[in-house]
């Protein structure tokens, strides 16, 4: 499958991706929607390593193979797509489109659940978020070029979309909610 252009599916969602390179402030982002009363949805990679972690793996052990973790967070976020109502209005914090990216970074081959899936994506809009200082943690171990690549190519994969892509700058918290709301 050709994944630099993906057509637009039938279905119309009302969906929403709040996305952007490591610490760009997502999770920040899609947690004050929650609080000021939308739907929301939670980041897999984090919480796939969370799954992991209460089975007793470390986090190391979780990315060691970097397809299989990759896998785990799209199968994730594929059946988290797939629960919502397209009539639903809703904020992702990521969608399917970052596998490809991260897919690319990690020079991993699109493999046929990838590409499905792919296939099947339908987004209102994308609000790309610019980057913000690096912040690691125990989920979260990028440097800052690393950082920039993963934003570059999610940006990218986004770009060659056919949805409205947004780019969100660098704002208070607040105000990047404010942005994204008023250019719903």
């Amino acid at each position: 499958m050709n994944t630099d252009s993906i057509d637009k599916p039938n279905i119309q969602t009302n969906w929403y991706v709040i996305t952007g390179g490591p610490s760009s402030g997502k999770t920040t982002t899609v947690n004050l929607l929650k609080e000021r009363g939308y739907i929301t949805t939670f980041e897999h990679a984090r919480h796939y390593l969370d799954t992991q972690r209460l089975k007793g793996r470390t986090v190391e052990e979780a990315r060691k193979n970097q397809r299989e973790f990759q896998l785990g967070v799209l199968d994730m976020q594929i059946e988290q797509e797939n629960e919502i109502a397209p009539n639903v209005q809703v904020f992702l914090d990521r969608a399917i489109p970052d596998a490809l990216a991260y897919y690319r970074f990690l020079n991993l081959s699109v493999d046929e659940k990838l590409a499905k899936a792919l296939q099947m994506v339908s987004y209102k809009k994308i609000f790309i978020l610019d980057s913000l200082p690096l912040k690691n943690d125990y989920a979260r171990s990028e440097d800052e070029q690393a950082q920039k690549k993963i934003h570059k190519l999610i940006t990218e994969v986004y770009e060659s979309l056919p949805f409205p892509v947004v780019h969100v700058p660098v704002l208070s918290a607040e105000e990047r909610v404010d942005f994204i709301l008023k250019n719903l």
